[in-house]
């Protein structure tokens, strides 16, 4: 019989994901000869066998029957020579560098959940239960290609029944890296926080305490939780009162979804979402009050189990808090070494280390499409790709902004983002960026030819970046954020599109802060169509804190400094307010910001739902969404002035401010008024793409920012923007806040090196 033979290499999610398993069971099912190997560039496969099989048979069933975290992105075949030689075999990795991507930390799979239930399985109740089609990987992977001696398993040496699992191509434990049991794998520990004595037991003891009132910290996946029975108001409290965290949401973990709908009403989105195998935090609406948890908002975040241990810690308790263990504004503690003792009573732990930390997921659902509030564990570092008329043969790092921050690598036709960051204003959130940028340029071999930061010269990212010896590329807030959607949708419009930038902060080219913007954007530039009206910032950073602050300076706007009397403003004090009001007019430390994030928090204060001062940010405009009445459809006038040459159509909010304060004095409803500012704004993004279209012929949007995040706002503006004809973009794999602003620094800097930019 005549032969042909094939090379394949296959680029994409095939490394530790039982990606070569399948590829020898097909194989063999097909009658082929050959071997399939890990290498630094992905996967490559030789097959010998009939040349039809070989050429088309093979590659098209491998696509069709992938396991179920393996993902192709590329496959690129070549003839090769026929070596004759029979079988079919897994060969040892090859090389030792290179590009690869690997699998998310996925949710325990139902094979393993039935093996941890099964009283006589060999892992019964084991805590640390995965295979090839679940369990830990990007935060125990130290390098690749994804082996074992790379992780954070190569201190547990397999047992022989671990070991003949692990060398069976036929089981589906082959090559899965975090393979453990009872006899040799991880094991878990209970420690008195005060004295750090170990205590007796293990989770049954742990969730009896937690029943018993006490705080305890559990070692997860990318961290540690800080877990309470979410019922017990003094237990709350205390987690509270240890992070500072006043009113902030917490997270819940429910055993299964009937335990989440006992409090809340999730849709079959949200359902698919809380079961998928990434078991994000989802965002679902309260139909119960638990005290203490989400005050004064109308959704709650919860997540199902998605480890061994969390499953076998809610089998009595049904729900817990899970949130992260965190001093305030500091990043999730990954070892004990870190400080996590002095926020809990009891310790639950494990001697597996954590390589990298990363939070939970967060998202909610608009539109019925995801929408990120936090992109995190179980999305992180699945890869995107880049279009082809962007890509570059250079390696290029983005550092991000300041706040929210994410890193992004370019290698190869493809993006990898790092998970969320934080804040790097504290010191202990910048030292994980550090730690993190680090990780991925080892990880991924890169060795960037740039590196791209925002444009804000004072930013940590910015002065980091001119230190690092490179070419280095900065690129205007509000821009980066346009291109971060279009990258991910795969755009190259034909004309510019018009970007919706919806935010709190960004510096502008001209110095000034911008917040509120209408882009016409393409990958090659922009120009600033039009703007929110710029209003005074009085105490600059203080007016983000304090909402009564940028009340008084809308109604300073609006009513010409004749300032009406309303209730919500009653508790700030004449003299305060006066004094306010006197920077204002006099310019002293007010800048003026064309930013939405403030407009949100001036219209929530005058409509008195808004605290005098911000535990987190947007907490005044997530509690005025909260409260809108769902049905009402109704808007406020909205002045956009005319375009001029060179100059930017402001809009302005000042006869909405009016018309506003007038619905007060009449004692409408604030739900009311929070559904009419709702639909203005929506109204108003429209009106804008309207006159775009008019002028400038462009019928696409990209909608982007922080303000995105707010579900109303996006739902409604999608609805009429799709109604009026207009192609509609909008991060789905991404967050719209300050997470995305790295992708899109990528798209910008790809655009610059495709130019010959630096």
């Amino acid at each position: 019989m005549r032969k042909a033979a094939a090379r394949l290499t296959v680029f994409g999610v095939v490394q530790g994901v039982g990606f070569r398993p399948c590829v020898y069971r097909l194989a063999r099912r097909l009658g082929l000869d050959g071997w399939v190997a890990n290498a630094g560039s992905g996967v490559e496969i030789h097959v010998e066998g009939p040349p039809e099989v070989v050429r088309r048979g093979f590659p098209d069933a491998l696509r069709r029957g992938l396991p179920p975290l393996a993902a192709i992105e590329r496959l690129e075949a070549r003839p090769a020579p026929v070596s004759g030689r029979p079988g079919f075999e897994i060969r040892k990795t090859r090389g030792a560098k290179g590009f690869v991507f690997i699998s998310p930390d996925i949710a325990t799979c139902a094979d393993c959940v039935k093996e941890i239930e099964t009283p006589g399985e060999r892992r019964y109740r084991y805590a640390f239960t995965n295979c090839t089609n679940c369990g830990p990987r990007y935060t125990i992977v130290r390098g690749l290609p994804y082996d074992r001696p790379r992780t954070t398993m190569d201190g547990f040496p397999m047992c022989p029944d671990c070991r003949r699992e692990y060398e069976d191509p036929l089981d589906r434990r082959h090559h899965a890296q975090p393979i453990a049991c009872p006899a040799c794998g991880p094991r878990l520990e209970l420690r008195d926080a005060r004295t750090g004595r170990k205590l007796p037991g293990g989770v049954a003891e742990a969730a009896a305490l937690i029943r018993a009132g006490k705080v305890l910290a559990v070692k997860g996946l990318g961290g540690f939780h800080l877990v309470c029975d979410p019922r017990d108001r003094r237990a709350v409290g205390r987690l509270r009162r240890t992070k500072d965290r006043r009113t902030k949401p917490l997270a819940l973990m429910a055993r299964d979804l009937a335990a989440v709908r006992r409090f809340a009403a999730p849709t079959p989105a949200e359902r698919r979402l809380l079961l998928s195998p990434r078991r994000p935090i989802v965002l679902v609406r309260k139909t119960a009050e638990l005290a203490g948890i989400a005050p004064h908002l109308d959704e709650v975040g919860v997540m199902l189990p998605y480890t061994p241990l969390h499953r076998l810690l809610l089998e009595d308790l049904e729900l817990i808090v899970a949130t992260s263990s965190n001093a305030k504004d500091a990043p999730i503690i990954k070892d004990e070494a870190e400080g996590v003792r002095g926020l809990c009573d009891v310790v639950l732990t494990h001697d597996r280390p954590i390589a990298m930390r990363a939070d939970d997921s967060v998202v909610k659902v608009a539109s019925g499409r995801t929408l990120f509030v936090r992109r995190a564990r179980g999305y992180v570092p699945y890869p995107q790709a880049v279009p082809e008329a962007l890509r570059s043969g250079r390696d290029i790092v983005a550092l991000g902004a300041e706040l929210k921050d994410t890193i992004s690598l370019y290698k190869n036709g493809y993006v990898v983002t790092s998970q969320f960051l934080g804040d790097l204003d504290d010191y202990r959130n910048f030292g994980y960026f550090e730690e993190t940028l680090r990780h991925l340029l080892r990880l991924f071999d890169a060795r960037p030819a740039a590196v791209v930061t925002d444009l804000h010269p004072d930013f940590r990212t910015t002065r980091y970046a001119a230190k690092m010896g490179l070419p280095h590329l900065r690129v205007q807030h509000h821009y980066a954020h346009v291109l971060a959607p279009l990258l991910e949708h795969g755009h190259m419009p034909e004309r510019p599109v018009l970007g919706v930038a919806l935010d709190g902060y960004g510096y502008g080219e001209d110095g000034a802060p911008w917040g509120g913007e209408f882009l016409l954007a393409d990958y090659g530039g922009y120009e600033r169509y039009a703007r929110l009206e710029p209003v005074a910032l009085p105490g600059g950073d203080l007016a983000a804190r304090e909402p009564w602050r940028m009340a008084l300076a809308y109604l300073d706007l609006a009513f010409d400094g004749d300032i009406p009397d309303l209730p919500a403003l009653r508790a700030v004090g004449r003299r305060r307010a006066e004094a306010v009001l006197k920077m204002v007019r006099a310019g002293v430390r007010s800048p003026l910001a064309s930013s939405c994030g403030r407009l949100f928090d001036a219209a929530a204060c005058l409509a008195g739902v808004a605290p005098e001062r911000l535990e987190y940010e947007a907490e005044a405009a997530m509690r005025f969404e909260s409260l809108a009445e769902r049905r009402y459809r109704g808007v406020y006038p909205v002045a956009v002035a005319a375009s001029e040459p060179g100059r930017p159509a402001a809009i302005s909010f000042a006869p909405l401010v009016r018309a506003l304060v007038a619905d007060i004095a009449a004692g409408t409803a604030a739900a009311v008024v929070s559904a009419r500012f709702h639909d203005s704004l929506a109204r108003t993004i429209v009106r804008v793409a309207e006159r775009a279209r008019r002028e400038r012929g462009t019928g696409e949007v990209a909608l982007a920012g922080g303000v995105f995040l707010n579900r109303r706002l996006l739902e409604r503006t999608e609805k009429l923007l799709a109604a009026g004809g207009f192609r509609v973009f909008r991060p789905l794999a991404y967050s719209p806040n300050d997470e995305s602003i790295s992708l899109g620094q990528i798209a910008w800097g790809l655009a610059r090196l495709r130019s010959g930019g630096t």
